[in-house]
């Protein structure tokens, strides 16, 4: 597969305005942060019920409320995860999150009751979103709140500075490690890429799957032990990471392979729809949320 220079050029330009938005959101505040994964959210819901339609014609969210019940319930699931950072006076967000996710079950039966349309199979799809989506996203606010970190015991060098950022620096490295991946593994198939990872992605090769995950863990880790002279879990979050990436990548293939469409949406030039540009961050996030729990917690 030969590079193609201007598929490159607007990838890489997308990119840049991703990065540069991510990362004012990232550390302007945790209000910030959470709006910009809150809209990250809801679009990434738009396209899900989008392409649920075309695989099955009988999930058609008809009214408002229909297409906003899933979505809001599980964005209760990211305001609980807020972890009481997010406080307006003497009110916690993460409050708010429960009561939503509570109406949001009550309201399941009403709407089997009284929607002739509306099947089991609808909702076992829909939950499907809430875990495919809004967790994943939950995990990754959480991260962001410094949870983790909060009472660790750990002395280490890498989780001290953890703490000092109040998460901030892992949704970083989580952040640039999906794009070193994906901008690594593009370069590198489009050189040597010959052997095809899946049907599913048919233009993803091992060649290249395999170079961004190991130049992306490799590059974070040589730049973390210059900076804080962190161990070897620097290497494994940034490789869990890369490997999520990938496989998020590859499931959101699926999903519109399934769907018989190139993108989930047309968003952002080159990279599509909002599943297309953080169809890695949905599983990246919570392997890496796993593995910083299992370290720090």
């Amino acid at each position: 597969m030969a590079l193609d220079k201007k598929v490159f050029a607007t990838r890489a330009k997308t990119a840049l305005v991703y990065a540069a938005v991510m990362l004012t959101g990232l550390f302007w505040n945790e209000w910030s942060f959470f709006l910009l994964f809150s809209v990250v959210h809801f679009g990434c819901w738009y396209d899900y019920q989008k392409l649920s339609a075309l695989i099955d014609p009988s999930y058609v969210n008809k009214t408002l409320i229909e297409q906003l019940h899933f979505p809001i319930m599980g964005w209760g699931c990211m305001l609980m995860a807020t972890s009481d950072q997010l406080v307006l006076g003497s009110f916690k967000i993460s409050e708010a999150g429960t009561w939503l996710v509570q109406i949001g079950i009550y309201l399941l039966p009403a709407r089997l009751l009284f929607e002739k349309q509306y099947k089991w199979k609808h909702i076992i799809r829909s939950m499907g979103g809430i875990v495919y989506l809004s967790i994943s996203l939950a995990l990754f606010i959480n991260l962001r709140s410094g949870w983790i970190w909060s009472d660790g015991n750990s002395q280490s060098i890498f989780t001290i500075t953890l703490s000092t950022f109040s998460g901030k620096l892992i949704c970083l490295l989580l952040i640039f490690g999906i794009w070193i991946n994906d901008t690594m593994a593009y370069v590198v198939g489009s050189f040597i890429g010959k052997t095809p990872v899946s049907t599913w992605s048919p233009k993803k090769t091992w060649e290249g799957t395999l170079g961004g995950i190991i130049l992306s863990a490799g590059l974070i880790s040589l730049v973390a032990n210059l900076l804080w002279k962190a161990n070897y879990e620097v290497f494994v979050i940034a490789l869990v990471c890369a490997i999520g990436g990938t496989i998020g990548d590859l499931a959101e293939s699926r999903l519109k392979r399934m769907a018989n469409v190139k993108d989930s949406g047309s968003f952002m030039p080159g990279h599509g729809g909002f599943l297309d540009r953080f169809d890695s961050i949905l599983f990246a996030a919570p392997m890496v949320w796993l593995v910083c729990y299992l370290f720090y917690k």
